[in-house]
């Protein structure tokens, strides 16, 4: 599988998890897929990053913009991967391409990013005719201890180590990343404003997530293949 056809660098990385009831999900899953779950839970996670200098292979060019997705974690053939339900970016181009060839849930979203040492805000406002409206304003940052790689088969591997990723748009697609593991620090999280879950038709999330922040990490993306 080729994987190094897109190139990026992403920072300032988030994951925000709750459970949710596996049931729940697999309402909102198409029937090629299955819920994935750890020790009986399913988990609906908000992760979001700044892609870096993303381009095309070759390109001399690259583009920086913030992103924010709403997910799952699924098999489909034995196969887990990431299943996302939105994917939000602060990027007219990017967003445009992946919803006119795919139809993906890709949206257009403003955002602003900003940091205090080991603080950091993100906001984003997708409110664009005929789009689902949809707020995030989380604020996070890193507490005692250091940043290491997950170990396997823990609930934070679980959670972020995914290398294959599939969404819907007119098909299903299958998409496949690679980059080394991550490297993960406990972290707080306030969520301040959040209608993500309620855009995607989920009830919004109760009680406080868990949330890691990620270590800058250099990611390579191949193209998007349709399994159905």
């Amino acid at each position: 599988m080729d994987t190094d056809l897109l190139s990026m660098r992403w920072r300032d990385g988030v994951f925000a998890h709750w459970r949710a009831d596996p049931a729940v999900v697999a309402r909102h899953l198409p029937d090629s897929v299955e819920v994935a779950t750890h020790d009986g839970d399913a988990w609906l996670g908000i992760v979001a990053f700044v892609m870096e200098d993303i381009r095309p292979r070759g390109s001399p060019v690259g583009r920086s913009f913030p992103e924010v997705n709403l997910r799952t974690y699924v098999t489909r053939d034995g196969t887990s991967g990431v299943y996302f339900f939105s994917l939000d970016a602060d990027d007219r181009l990017s967003v445009s391409i992946a919803r006119s060839l795919y139809a993906l849930p890709y949206y257009r979203a403003r955002m602003h990013v900003d940091r205090d040492d080991d603080h950091l805000r993100l906001r984003s406002e997708r409110d664009h005719a005929g789009e689902p409206r949809a707020r995030l304003d989380l604020s996070y940052e890193r507490v005692d201890g250091e940043a290491s790689v997950p170990e396997a088969d823990s609930l934070s591997a679980f959670l972020t180590e995914n290398y294959r990723f599939f969404t819907r748009g007119t098909h299903l697609y299958r998409g496949d990343i690679a980059h080394e593991p991550w490297r993960l620090a406990p972290a707080d999280a306030t969520v301040h404003e959040e209608s993500l879950f309620r855009a995607a038709g989920f009830e919004p999330p109760s009680g406080d997530p868990l949330v890691h922040i990620a270590a800058p990490l250099d990611v390579t993306a191949g193209t998007l293949t349709r399994v159905e």
